[in-house]
Parts: C-alpha cells; structure tokens; sequence
C-alpha cells in the first residue's frame, strides 16, 4: 500500500512539473502584448533604415527620384519637346537631391514616431496575413504629424538647393503651352512632402514582408521571437481552418 501510495505521489509530481514546464515552454513561445509591440517598432525601425539608405543614394533607385506632379512622363515630354532639356535635367537633379537631404534631416522626427507610438491592438497587427499590416498602422496613424514636422525641413532644403527658382522658370514656360489642361502647381513643398513620406513607406513595407516571410531579416532577438511565433500561430490556425 505504502509501495503504491509514493509511486501514486511520484507520478503526481512528475505531471506537474511536466504542467509547469509546458507552461514555460508556451510563455517562451507566446510573447506579451508588449514584446508584440517591441518587435513591430524593431520591424518598423529596420524599415526606416532601408528607407534612409535609399535616399542616400538616390540615382539607382527610381522610387526616390524627383518626378513631376500629375502625369510626370507627358509633362516631361512637353517640356523636353519646348527644347527645356537642361532645364528639366536640373530641377530633376536638384529636388530628387533637396528630398535626400531633407529625409536625412528628418530621420529623428520618423525613428521617433515609431517609438512613440502606441500599438494597442499588437496580437492583431502581428497575427495577420497582411504582410504590410504594421506598415499600414503607421503609416495611417503618423502621416498628418510626419507632413508637418517634415514640411518645413522640405522647404528650407528646396530654397538652399535653388530648386525653388528653378522650378518657377519651368512652371512658367509649361503653364504657357497651348492647351494644357492642368498648370503645374507653383509650390511642390507639400508635393515633395508627400512623396518623399510615401517612398519611405514603400520601403519599410517591403522591409516588413521580408521580415515576417524571412527569418534572416529579423536582426533583432525581440523581432526573432515575435516573428516566429506569429508564423507558427498563423500556420496553425490555418491547419485547424483546413
């Protein structure tokens, strides 16, 4: 009886500890709401980066490139065909270099919306099969902010580049063509804004994918774990759905 009442009290014991390791297992596996948010902002970080880089050297890569406002290839056509080649080439140069300098003046302003920012429904951002769907959080939650830190960074780089003058010349002889339906704008401040934001976010979306698609992306232990989880938890729902 005493034999069968310790093997009863061992095999109790060994169920437990099997719970309780089981239960460290799944708190290593199923990260808190808060590592969820941790690993998004390392996702959106690394995104930024990426978007940095390109701007820094911006003539391999169409995407940060200065195009004009509207439909930029028959717009560019009209005015090369006006004999305004070097004219176009420079104010091309010129805003496509005024947008790389003010994305560098502006890294603090984006890193520091992302730390900012507040991600309450991180199970639900992470546990998707958007793959750009942190990327779209912050991109619909920071955007009217990033257009006025970063507008007058725009602005001021645009005069000290002399693309503002520039632009004025080429605006006046485009707006004189017969039969132009929609004259060009004569500030593009909130238009280099724009699109100097949106190549950023083109960036960090793809930057997002790799990272929830690729495990050698994920440079950080937090966006290792978060990550892995979230492709492990999809994979399973989607087994369970089948």
């Amino acid at each position: 009886m005493k034999k069968l009442f310790s093997v009863a009290l061992i095999s109790t014991a060994i169920t437990l500890a099997s719970c309780e390791g089981l239960k460290q297992i799944a708190g290593i596996l199923a990260p808190s709401e808060f590592e969820m948010a941790a690993g998004l902002r390392d996702a959106l970080s690394q995104g930024l980066f990426k978007g940095f880089n390109a701007f820094a050297d911006p003539s391999g890569n169409p995407l940060v490139r200065f195009a004009f406002p509207g439909d930029a290839a028959k717009i560019e056509k009209a005015l090369r065909d006006f004999g305004m080649d070097k004219m176009v080439d420079q104010v091309t140069g010129k805003f496509t270099r005024a947008m790389s300098s003010a994305v560098n003046a502006a890294q603090p302003i984006f890193l520091n919306s992302v730390r900012q920012m507040s991600i309450k429904d991180a199970a639900g951002i992470l546990l998707t099969d958007n793959p750009h769907a942190a990327t779209d959080y912050f991109k619909t939650s920071m955007t009217p902010a990033l257009m006025v830190a970063f507008r007058p960074i725009v602005d001021s780089t645009i005069r000290l580049e002399g693309a503002n003058r520039d632009w004025t010349t080429v605006v006046n002889v485009y707006n004189k063509i017969p039969f132009i339906n929609k004259p060009l704008e004569a500030s593009l401040t909130d238009f280099i804004v724009a699109r100097a934001i949106d190549a950023m976010f083109v960036n960090v979306a793809q930057e997002e994918e790799n990272i929830r698609t690729r495990y050698d992306f994920r440079k950080t232990d937090m966006m290792k774990k978060v990550f892995g989880y979230a492709e492990d938890e999809l994979k399973r729902r989607r087994e369970q759905g089948k």
